[in-house]
């Protein structure tokens, strides 16, 4: 079995993947799950779709429902909540940031804040300046991250990234990959996710 358990593929504009984010380390405490952090993004797959924007903007009963979705969830979740003006979020650069620093401890600390940012405290996630806020006190020196973040290596890793999603049948955030390629999609699947990894160790 590889080191990571548990594969947690995830877009900063998807409402759905904050709630997962947020209560994704209750579960590796308790069931001792390894989990890596995969960011992408949903853009190119929707584009796929002839999707120019998020389903839950191009139909808006089935967004008016997210929306209230969401809501339900957080209280159930004790997840803070507060819907951002606007939807989706241009999260090119955190996602760029987050790409630069795959392999990082610090991952999953600055993703879990940029999503606060965004549906906790409903503020704009796309500025540099918000994005270089949420690694203070993770790392030395975030300019050196936010250079890296714009590299052509950074944006071709990023690229890679979300070429690896197509091959592994990835089409909505969140989703969660075993070792053994089983596609979870959906915060609702997260608890089935992690029971598929237990039953196969």
């Amino acid at each position: 079995m590889t080191d990571f358990e548990l594969e947690f593929w995830f877009d900063f504009a998807s409402p759905y993947a904050y709630l997962s984010a947020g209560r994704i380390d209750d579960w590796m405490n308790s069931a001792g799950i390894k989990v890596r952090w995969m960011p992408f993004l949903l853009g190119p797959v929707f584009k796929k779709q002839g999707w120019q924007t998020s389903p839950f903007n191009l139909y808006p009963l089935k967004g008016k429902y997210m929306w209230r979705d969401i809501e339900r969830l957080s209280k159930r979740y004790r997840i803070c909540f507060k819907r951002p003006d606007e939807f989706p979020q241009h999260a090119l650069l955190a996602t760029r940031v987050a790409t630069a620093g795959c392999d990082e401890n610090w991952l999953p600390a600055f993703c879990k804040r940029i999503f606060h940012r965004e549906f906790g405290l409903g503020h704009d996630i796309s500025d540099q300046q918000s994005v270089c806020d949420a690694l203070e006190g993770l790392v030395d020196r975030p300019g050196d991250w936010m250079k890296l973040a714009v590299t052509e290596k950074t944006k071709k890793a990023l690229l890679d990234r979300g070429a690896e999603a197509e091959r592994k049948g990835i089409f909505g955030a969140p989703s969660f990959v075993t070792p053994d390629g089983e596609l979870f999609w959906g915060d609702d699947r997260l608890e089935h996710s992690i029971e598929w990894v237990l039953r196969r160790r």
